[in-house]
């Protein structure tokens, strides 16, 4: 069992107490003083419906006002969850929609839930050490790999796709928890609508504080010169940084703390609207957070939402492989 994680039973949730969560400033979450002028943290406090405890988080497919959010996180119960998002000012995600509903099975959740290619929705899986596959259109997992034959430590925590435009654009990367270890996974297409992993490199490297889920981010940002990771580090109750080499890994030596006092950091996801950065947290209220002041990935202005083209460019193909829709709605 995880440090500081407790295993919870598939109970469920009274739905219906909460019609949506509205966007408050975090009294928690602290940002580093360089950042601090830059940035500002939004808590949207916990999603209605959505069991205990998060895992990951990404938006739904060609539906750029749906998040998908991990629930019952590193158990075998483990769920999905689907919910409607509130947009304010500037495209903004400011709350929730009604109540969460059922999406998919995803036993062993983790701090990873991610689109690849083929619109295929790819699942961290703690701490049996596996990668979960689903693909569009099904509600249980339709491939499991079990990573430890080819090296991975135990346990596999999350996984990210380096976007095009970034040094190592379309590579696998997954990270192990607690160690921290860093690895490259080459996949190819099985014949069956999922993928077979064929080569996994270990990257020598240890990620800090008890990684979780992380994302890239493309240099330009304040405070961000060069292309980087933000990382979750669940252990430390932090956000890190780290600028990325030419293959799409963190630089060690360029690690900087960018948020602290958190609890239960866990997954991590860029929003392609407005290029905020969302992550949840496993415990520690189970609570969804943004973090706004990031450049926009279409280089735009507040109000401005990019093409389903512009997403595609940017190696969002989860979300354009179905083609990206809005659904805007009057809160």
């Amino acid at each position: 069992m995880r440090m500081g994680r407790k295993r919870l039973g598939a109970t469920v949730l009274a739905a219906g107490l909460v019609i949506f969560a509205s966007a408050r400033p975090s009294a928690a979450a602290t940002l580093e003083l360089e950042f601090a002028g830059d940035y500002v943290i939004t808590d949207l406090g916990s999603v209605p419906g959505v069991p205990p405890l998060y895992g990951g988080l990404t938006l739904l497919s060609g539906d750029l006002d749906t998040l998908l959010i991990g629930g019952f996180a590193n158990t075998a119960s483990g769920v999905l969850h689907s919910i409607g998002l509130i947009r304010g000012a500037g495209d903004h995600i400011t709350g929730f929609s009604g109540v969460s509903a059922y999406f998919a099975d995803a036993a062993y959740n983790d701090g990873g839930v991610v689109y690849g290619p083929g619109g295929v929705l790819f699942t961290s899986r703690w701490p049996v050490n596996e990668l979960g596959q689903l693909k569009p259109g099904s509600v249980a997992t339709d491939k499991i790999i079990d990573l430890a034959p080819f090296g991975v430590a135990s346990s596999h925590a999350a996984l990210n796709f380096v976007p095009a435009g970034l040094p190592g654009a379309g590579q696998m990367k997954l990270v192990s928890w607690s160690g921290g270890q860093f690895y490259t996974a080459a996949l190819s297409p099985d014949g069956l609508g999922t993928f077979d992993i064929s080569s996994v490199d270990d990257e020598g490297l240890s990620l800090f504080g008890g990684p979780e889920g992380f994302v890239y981010l493309p240099g330009g940002s304040p405070g961000f010169p060069l292309d980087s990771m933000l990382v979750s580090e669940y252990s430390a109750g932090r956000i890190g940084t780290y600028a990325i080499d030419a293959d799409g890994n963190p630089i060690l030596a360029t690690w900087r703390s960018f948020i602290t006092d958190l609890s239960g950091a866990e997954g991590a996801f860029i929003d392609p609207v407005t290029g905020d950065f969302l992550f949840s947290t496993f415990g520690g209220g189970n609570r969804v957070i943004v973090v706004s002041g990031f450049d926009r990935p279409d280089g735009g202005h507040p109000g401005v939402v990019p093409e389903p083209s512009s997403l595609l460019l940017l190696g969002l193909g989860g979300l354009a492989s179905l083609g990206v829709r809005r659904q805007r709605r009057n809160t």
